[in-house]
C-alpha cells in the first residue's frame, strides 16, 4: 500500500474499510464510522497531544551530529520529563528513510548530548547501540521549554514537507504526552462525534503516551511497542463496566487504547481506573477481555500495529482486508485511510472461555 503523504484531520478525507464478526469486508464513505456503531456501544479514544519529540544535536565527546527521538518515559507526570527512553540516529533528518539513516557515534553511559538549548546525558544503554535512557540536566520547566522551542514532530520520509506540531494533534488532543500522534483519532472531528452520539452511542477518553512506530532497524523494531504509560479516568472505567454489563460493545479508537484497556483489566478482568504502564505486546495469541472492535489505520504486515489486529481477526480476514485495500488504492500510515475491525467469532470465543 502507498503511504499518505499529507496531513489530514476529520472523517471527510478518509475512506473506511470494515471487517465484521464473520470476517466479511465492506467499504464505506468517508463519514461512515457512525453507521458501523450500535445503540449502547461505547467508543473510547486517546486524547493525548503529541510532543515535538525529534531533537537535533551533537555528541559532545566526538562532535558528531545526531538526532534524538524521544520514545518513552516512566509516567505521565509533568515532573517526569527529565528521563526518556530515546532512539538515536546519526546525521540527517526525516527526509532520509529511517532504514537508510547512518548509525550514531558509538554511545556509552555518561556521554553528553547537546540538543539545542538542552544538555542531556546517557544514563543507561538499553540493550541496543541506538537505544538509550537519556537524562536531561535541567529542571522539568526548562526541559519542557527546550523541547517546545527546539523539538519538531517525529516524521517519516513518505511525508515530504515538514510537519507543524498541530498537524499531529487530533481534534480531542489534550495533555502533551504522546511521542507520535495517536493517529487513529484523526477520523474523529466534531461532526463525527455528534453523529456518534445521535445514534445512542457514548464516547469517552483515556490518555496514553503513544510511542514511536518505526526505528528503521529490524532488531530494534522487534522491541516495539515500548512500555507506555497511560491514565484511565474513573468516569471512563465506570462507563466501560456499565456498557459491558448491558451487552454493548467497547470500540477502541487506536491500538494505544486497546493496550491501555487490556493492561488495566489483566488481573481483575475489568478495567481499573488510574495510572498504569502498558507493558504487554498484543498479538494473535492474546485473549482480549475488554475491547470488541478497533478503529485503526492501515499498516504493513509484521508491524506492531498489524500484529495487534491479529487479536481481533484471523489471518485470512486480514489478508483479504489488505488485498482489497491495495486493489482500491487505500492509503496507509498515520495520515491514511482507516479500518474498523470487529472481533471475529474465534477471538470472541477465546474471550468467553478464558
Amino acid at each position: 500500500m502507498n503511504a499518505a503523504t499529507a496531513p489530514r484531520h476529520g472523517a471527510h478525507r478518509a475512506r473506511l474499510l470494515a471487517i465484521d464478526e464473520n470476517g466479511q469486508v465492506s467499504h464505506h464513505d468517508p463519514a461512515g464510522l457512525p453507521s458501523l456503531l450500535r445503540r449502547g456501544d461505547l467508543v473510547i479514544a486517546n486524547d493525548a497531544a503529541t510532543l515535538p519529540a525529534s531533537l537535533q544535536g551533537t555528541h559532545v565527546r566526538t562532535g558528531a551530529p545526531l538526532e534524538a527521538r524521544l520514545a518513552g518515559r516512566r509516567s505521565l507526570a509533568s515532573h517526569g520529563v527529565t528521563r526518556f527512553t530515546t532512539v538515536i540516529f546519526g546525521a540527517g533528518d526525516y527526509r532520509t528513510p529511517t532504514e537508510y539513516r547512518p548509525d550514531p557515534p558509538r554511545l556509552q553511559q555518561g556521554d553528553e548530548l547537546a540538543l539545542g538549548p538542552l544538555r542531556a546525558s546517557v544514563a543507561r544503554m538499553l540493550g541496543h547501540d541506538r537505544l538509550v535512557e537519556l537524562e536531561f540536566n535541567h529542571p522539568p520547566a526548562v526541559v519542557w521549554e527546550g523541547i517546545a522551542r527546539h523539538g519538531r514532530p517525529i516524521q517519516y520520509a513518505y511525508v515530504p514537507t515538514p510537519l507543524a506540531i498541530w498537524d499531529t494533534w487530533t481534534s480531542i488532543a489534550s495533555r502533551p504526552v504522546a511521542f507520535e500522534a495517536p493517529s487513529a483519532g484523526f477520523i474523529l472531528d466534531w461532526a463525527t462525534l455528534g453523529a456518534i452520539r445521535s445514534r445512542g452511542v457514548q464516547f469517552a477518553t483515556i490518555t496514553h503516551a503513544a510511542g514511536i512506530s518505526s526505528t528503521g532497524d529490524a532488531e530494534l523494531d522487534r522491541l516495539l511497542p515500548f512500555d507506555e504509560p497511560y491514565y484511565i479516568p474513573r468516569s471512563t472505567a465506570v462507563l466501560i463496566r456499565r456498557t459491558m454489563r448491558r451487552g454493548g460493545r467497547i470500540v477502541a479508537v487506536g491500538t494505544t487504547v486497546v493496550r491501555a484497556l487490556e493492561h488495566a483489566a489483566r488481573l481483575p478482568g475489568w478495567v481499573l481506573p488510574g495510572h498504569g504502564v502498558a507493558t504487554q505486546r498484543i498479538t494473535s495469541h492474546s485473549h482480549l477481555q475488554v475491547v470488541d472492535a478497533i478503529v485503526s489505520g492501515l499498516h504493513d504486515a509484521g508491524s506492531s500495529h498489524y500484529e495487534l489486529l491479529r487479536a481481533f481477526q484471523d489471518d485470512t480476514a486480514l489478508r483479504e482486508m489488505t488485498g482489497q485495500a491495495e486493489m482500491r488504492a487505500y492509503l496507509a500510515h498515520e495520515f491514511g485511510d482507516a479500518v474498523f475491525v470487529s472481533r471475529g467469532k474465534d477471538a470472541l470465543s477465546r474471550r468467553l472461555t478464558a
